[in-house]
């Protein structure tokens, strides 16, 4: 009842956003006479941040269009290579003067998004700091409300066979990315296939700031998951698809509820943030301000999660901790991370990571003892939150240049 609550609500609120954004413009824009009037900058900000704080927030385009390869500006075409119900494998293709620059040779790099709330397109600085020397593929998750009941039920091990499904498709020269959430079902993937002997398993595999093991520096993330019982999120944060959608029916962890989790972390550094943009506005301050919505476009576009796939992942990773354990079994395989011996390991973590903490993403290492020790590596990012290891500066500088580097070592 309550995403049918929400729905109704979201109805009710967009002819006063609509409202609010017209009234925004009447009170900004040169060619109005409104736009000349005393306080006219102020009520305009007013206006402004009513819209943005009642509007709905589809999912952002990645607009990556061109990348520099060897001094050149090279056109990047984005392509999709694979649809599964649940997610499409997106191709960041480079072409020159028309031309189709496969010939480059370039590491191929599987890059798994999570699928955690937000879209793909949270990694967007990530593609742009891995594109110059890889040839970059990015796991693009859908919508549970966007997926009809027809397609059947998505499971972690969905998710699993999913990313294996992509390892295969592209390797075995391929190099594999996790961020966040995936870190855990991605070494579960290669682990399985480890142990299957699989011929095309990838090169490479570099872990950012993944739950490995939860037990590790808990966060309030982790602390959340352990002090509530498993009934307590069946029975609180899973709701069905209104009727208004395709996946209608079907059982989800709202997106809406996702982004009010994500707000309550820190609600005096969000309400900081919205009057600073309203400041900025007043004072003309058109870069920051540009700043402050193309952050919180990404930011407060969330998609929803399929049930089954949520509610199994609170238990296995974060409540039962079956993977530094090693009581984990996929469809009765044991994942068994000490058979991999071929795939070379580098975790990243961020020094002051408040969603994953210290160590987390380390227990790779002890976990994959069959890995030889010149084949792993691992960096802590100083000064570097949870979204400072895949996007900002420091991803730019620092992290994407050492990834590269790994990357080549193990080609």
């Amino acid at each position: 009842m309550l995403y049918q609550l929400h729905e109704l609500n979201r109805a009710f609120l967009n002819p006063l956003t609509q409202w609010a954004e017209a009234s925004s413009k009447l009170f900004s824009n040169p060619v109005s006479p409104l736009a000349h009037t005393p306080y006219s900058q102020r009520i305009a900000a007013a206006y402004e941040l009513v819209y943005r704080l009642g509007k709905d927030y589809e999912k952002p385009e990645f607009g990556i269009t061109s990348t520099t390869v060897d001094d050149k500006t090279v056109e990047i075409v984005q392509t999709t290579a694979v649809v599964k119900p649940f997610c499409k494998l997106l191709h960041f293709r480079k072409t020159f003067a028309g031309k189709d620059m496969s010939k480059l040779k370039q590491p191929k790099v599987l890059l798994v998004a999570p699928l955690s709330g937000h879209h793909s397109t949270l990694l967007r600085d990530t593609v742009r700091g891995l594109l110059p020397q890889h040839d970059v593929y990015i796991t693009d998750w859908t919508d549970g409300r966007m997926v009809p009941l027809s397609e059947g039920d998505f499971h972690l091990h969905d998710y699993i066979y999913y990313v294996q499904d992509f390892i295969r498709l592209l390797g075995p020269d391929v190099h594999v990315i996790s961020v966040c959430q995936p870190t855990v079902p991605v070494l579960a993937a290669i682990s399985l296939m480890a142990t299957a002997k699989d011929p095309k398993l990838p090169k490479t595999m570099t872990m950012m700031g993944g739950p490995i093991d939860p037990r590790k520096s808990p966060t309030a993330v982790n602390n959340l998951a352990t002090e509530k019982k498993f009934s307590w999120f069946e029975n609180t944060v899973i709701y069905s698809v209104p009727a208004n959608y395709p996946g209608h029916g079907r059982k989800v962890y709202p997106g809406f509820l996702q982004h009010a989790g994500f707000v309550a972390m820190n609600p005096d550094r969000h309400a900081q943030s919205h009057y600073d943009f309203y400041e900025h506005l007043i004072q003309g301050d058109d870069e920051s301000a540009e700043q402050h919505r193309k952050f919180y476009d990404e930011y407060n576009a969330v998609l929803d999660m399929p049930a089954d796939y949520y509610l199994e992942t609170i238990k296995t990773v974060f409540q039962d901790f079956d993977l530094p354990k090693g009581t984990w079994k996929v469809e009765g395989k044991l994942v068994r991370p000490q058979d991999i011996k071929t795939v070379a390991l580098f975790t990243v973590e961020g020094e002051l990571d408040d969603i994953s903490g210290a160590g987390q993403t380390q227990a790779a290492h002890d976990l994959c003892s069959g890995i030889p020790a010149n084949m792993k590596q691992d960096f802590v990012a100083p000064k570097c939150g949870h979204y400072g290891i895949f996007s900002g500066r420091r991803w730019r500088e620092v992290i994407a240049p050492k990834i590269g580097q790994f990357i080549k070592d193990h080609s």
